[in-house]
């Protein structure tokens, strides 16, 4: 129950810019679980190709405004692009980004958002079937109602969740955002929805909580929108996170029962990631696993069908995240139907 596609690039260099989101981080995971002894012979069985179902302005409009939506399919689209993964500092100085290097516009990503988008409603509705499913993308959780921000530029995670609700796929559901960074534009988009239930642990400081507050004019920033469980874990409490993230999921367990969970599974906490807004939570590998464990469990003794995005996640270490937890994921799965 994974999806992914060979052909698929994740990484940003194609579009000349410089963050570190490595093709290991797909390409890398894929192999090593085509080459495990008891999944490698049974791949059929666990793999599906994504089924780029098209996604309509109609399902944008869900979880947009009409502005937004406007200005993306418009002129002003790379505008949107730029400010949305800041590609340009205050001086107006190219940050992180080298137009040199490209070697397809930066128009492209709002294709490879809306096929992000049809890849996370195909793993809510594969979930829904089978229990589990894992997808090689998805999890852009920064994505506001108006505006793109933090390398998101469509909320995919709500997009999917509200697209199978309007089909009758499911009623209820629940975000269980693990990202290192808070999950501040699903927090915004669902706050006034309770079919919608959201969790998310993050680091208590640092991007995007480094920004103010309140604007000059007293308004307050979205980013700081709590989610209905907020579990902030500052720099040094790593032992505290998986026994805080075990607490914040009962919490939730109390708010709503779900037709389906969907997981914002960042690796980017991991204490290798290169991105250096992740800096301030440094889990090791087996607290990572732990983490993700422990999510698994607590939705599988529910029954809680669960859908798993790959997030947040950079550098060239960063597959061996994925990598740990899908494959004993899948060994599970595959156990289970054995009987």
């Amino acid at each position: 129950m994974v999806i992914y596609s060979e052909e698929y690039r994740g990484g940003f260099e194609q579009y000349g810019i410089l963050i570190p989101v490595r093709d290991s981080k797909f390409r890398r995971t894929f192999a090593e679980l085509k080459t495990h002894p008891v999944l490698g012979p049974r791949q059929q069985e666990w793999h599906l190709e994504q089924s780029g179902q098209p996604i309509t302005r109609e399902d944008l409009l869900r979880a947009h405004s009409e502005g937004y939506v406007n200005r993306l399919f418009s002129d002003g689209l790379e505008a949107e692009i730029i400010r949305t993964y800041e590609l340009v500092d205050r001086e107006g100085r190219y940050y992180r980004y080298d137009p040199g290097r490209a070697t397809r516009p930066l128009r492209g990503l709002l294709e490879r958002a809306l096929y992000n988008i049809s890849g996370v409603y195909q793993c809510c509705r594969v979930a829904l079937e089978r229990g589990f499913c894992f997808y090689f993308g998805g999890g852009a959780h920064h994505a506001q109602p108006d505006f793109g921000k933090g390398f998101c530029l469509l909320n995919d995670i709500v997009i999917a969740l509200r697209k199978a609700q309007a089909e009758g796929s499911i009623r209820n559901a629940w975000v269980i955002d693990v990202d290192a960074h808070k999950g501040d534009g699903t927090a915004v988009i669902t706050r006034e929805d309770p079919s919608i239930r959201t969790l998310s642990v993050h680091m208590a400081r640092g991007w995007p909580l480094d920004e103010p507050e309140l604007d000059d004019s007293g308004r307050r920033n979205p980013s700081f929108t709590p989610s209905d469980v907020d579990v902030p874990v500052e720099s040094g409490q790593e032992r505290e996170y998986v026994p805080r993230l075990e607490q914040g999921l009962k919490t939730l367990a109390g708010l709503s029962s779900p037709d389906l969970a969907l997981v914002v599974s960042g690796a980017d906490p991991y204490e290798h990631d290169e991105l250096p807004s992740t800096g301030l939570l440094r889990l090791s590998k087996a607290q990572m696993m732990e983490r993700d464990t422990l999510i698994y469990s607590f939705l599988k003794h529910r029954g809680i069908p669960s859908a798993y995005l790959m997030s947040g996640g950079y550098g060239e270490k960063t597959w061996e995240i994925y990598h740990q937890f899908v494959e004993w994921a899948l060994l599970d799965r595959l156990s289970a139907s054995d009987g």
